[in-house]
């Protein structure tokens, strides 16, 4: 089995884990960081395997979507030994997602972790980073906003994440990616409040 044929066999994977999430965390957000992974492993000189695999299972055992974490991950673990995935590259999947996370504050250690960090970043900023917030605040039922007590509504988390991301990107590539996408949240955002008035 080639690097191509476990890659299909992991989409499938996550297409049953994460198809019906309705909080932004779905199948088409794995498939758009995979994508984004992967080019920039391209510029980067990075191992390109570990960066798309990475991406395409960074949110399996995120607390935020799982009740049981660590059953998820053991069951992750097992199904990519069942398709042969080598204990090495195990190791090094797990060394690249497991500081991906914007809430733990990490830099992951290696390039690959960097590279998957960025990309899942970028998934956050721009247009789909903008339906995303109110998808994930609708699910969690969320306020839109509010004039008095803006905290825990789905606009503050533009201000207390989402604009933030762009100066947290570790490679040239993301950073490109980035500018765009951030001004255009930006000019959203004076829309929306002229719109709220």
């Amino acid at each position: 089995m080639n690097s191509h044929e476990r890659i299909k066999l992991i989409q499938g994977y996550c297409q049953e884990l994460f198809g019906n999430d309705s909080t932004g965390h779905d199948y088409f957000h794995l498939r758009r960081v995979a994508n984004i992974a992967s080019k920039i492993a391209e510029e980067e000189g990075a191992d390109n395997f570990i960066c798309t695999v990475g991406a395409w299972l960074h949110d399996v055992g995120d607390k935020k979507l799982f009740s049981e974490p660590v059953k998820a991950l053991n069951e992750m673990d097992n199904f990519l030994i069942s398709i042969n995935v080598t204990k090495e590259q195990l190791e090094k999947i797990h060394l690249a997602i497991d500081d991906v996370s914007f809430s733990q504050g990490k830099v992951p250690m290696t390039m690959e972790g960097k590279i998957i960090q960025d990309a899942d970043r970028i998934d956050a900023i721009g247009a789909i980073g903008i339906a995303r917030t109110f998808a994930y605040g609708g699910a969690k039922g969320q306020l839109l906003y509010h004039d008095e007590d803006k905290d825990g509504t789905s606009v503050q988390h533009f201000y207390d994440k989402i604009l933030r991301l762009k100066d947290t990107l570790h490679t040239d590539a993301a950073k490109i990616i980035a500018t765009k996408r951030h001004a255009f949240i930006e000019t959203y955002l004076e829309q929306f409040f002229d719109e709220w008035k």
